[in-house]
This record gives C-alpha cells, structure tokens and sequence, in this order.
C-alpha cells in the first residue's frame, strides 16, 4: 500500500509540473483612448473572447477588467490571457486571419497596448 501512495504521488507530481511547464501564456492588456465608447469596448471584448472559437491553437482564453486597488494600471483597464501549447501555435495565432481581422477592430479605440508571453512556472 506504501508503495502504492508514493508512485501515486509521483505521478501527481509529475502531470502537475510537466502541465505547468506545457503553458505558453501570452498576456494582453489594452488601454483604450478617451474617445471609445462603451459600445466599442464591448465589440472588443466580445471579438477577443471569440478568437478561442475561431482559431484552434488557443488552449484557454481569460479575461477581465483591471480591479486593482493599487492605482499603477498606468490606464490600463483589460487584460487578456492565452494559453498555447507551443510557440509554433502562439505565432500561428498572431498570423490567422481571424486575429488579423480583430486587430482591425481593436486599432481605431486602441491608444495604447501592453504584451508579454512567458513559459507558466509552478
């Protein structure tokens, strides 16, 4: 039985640091000009959240709006997170036509944009 909880417990172990070191996230946060409407905001987050249906290599997509309470969003107010199994599908992503397209609707609000991508560390 001891035998049996320590290869169980490698086995966790394992899934979970090979899954964390299987996660390309890539980081996207939007500062929007003065001039956007609540409307317009909308159609972008609507848009973003719709590129995980449209192209394939996106594992998971998360979002949100800034509700730090520590004043250094620097007007940053939306922030976006993908996860992609390999860097091959994270460019994939930047060059699709459906990304393409969102840049298009995302350009006329967008006064400013932030983006980072790191390999996630447990």
């Amino acid at each position: 039985m001891k035998t049996f909880a320590i290869l169980w417990a490698l086995l966790i172990a394992g899934i979970i640091s090979s899954s964390a070191a299987d996660k390309l996230q890539h980081v996207v946060c939007f500062k929007f000009k003065g001039t956007a409407t609540p409307e317009e905001i909308r159609k972008v987050e609507q848009a973003f959240a719709q590129l995980k249906e449209k192209i394939p290599q996106v594992v998971s997509l998360e979002w949100g709006t800034n509700v730090s309470k520590e004043k250094r969003d620097k007007g940053f107010t939306h922030c976006f997170v993908l996860t992609f199994k390999t860097e091959k599908d994270r460019d994939a992503y930047i060059e699709h036509p459906a990304h393409q397209a969102f840049v298009g609707i995302v350009g006329p609000v967008l006064d400013d944009v932030f983006v980072i991508d790191f390999w996630g560390k447990m």
